[in-house]
């Protein structure tokens, strides 16, 4: 986390995905803009997270419990542009996300209150079932992120972006500069 913060994640990326991965803006709205379609969410599953669960973000671990995990694929017309899941309080998951289709910056923004966005973690994720979704092999760009309200953390957030996005950010990293896109 601390290279995150102290922006030394990352140097491999282009300036564009730094942008998108690293930056504090909301990635769901960057592909609705960078597309100019709307997003859609296709609602995977929300159900209680188990305790014990390995692979989440240390940082699940500093919500208030019973958790609820919620996963969706982000998509933008007929291109499958991310995959996204989120771990949250349940009554906090009751209060802010009432419409569980809708990406949760227009769930969390609605009331016009603030937020506060911090990058916990960048990384690289391989994984099958993301290659057959996105029709493309890996691994894929990914990274998870809290929003705070009030300094209270309110949920944890991972994402996992498609190569596809290179159509409209250029190349990821500068090592594949002069190389096209896999998918």
């Amino acid at each position: 986390m601390a290279d995150v913060l102290a922006a030394r994640a990352g140097q491999q990326l282009s300036g564009a995905w730094k942008l998108m991965l690293l930056g504090d803006g909301s990635p769901t709205r960057h592909l609705q803009l960078l597309t100019g379609q709307p997003l859609e969410v296709d609602l995977i599953a929300m159900a209680p997270e188990p305790e014990h669960d390995q692979q989440v973000p240390p940082e699940v671990a500093e919500l208030e419990k019973p958790l609820m995990r919620r996963q969706v694929w982000l998509s933008c017309g007929d291109l499958t542009l991310g995959w996204a899941e989120s771990w949250w309080n349940r009554s906090a998951a009751e209060s802010h996300l009432r419409d569980r289709r809708q990406p949760i910056w227009r769930s969390l923004t609605e009331g016009r209150t603030e937020l506060f966005r911090e990058v916990d973690g960048l990384g690289q994720v391989q994984a099958p079932w993301l290659e057959h979704r996105f029709g493309c092999p890996g691994p894929f760009w990914s990274r998870h992120y809290r929003f705070f309200r009030q300094g209270r953390e309110l949920t944890v957030i991972r994402e996992v972006f498609s190569p596809a996005l290179e159509r409209w950010l250029g190349p990821a990293t500068a090592s594949i500069l002069n190389n096209s896109s896999t998918c």
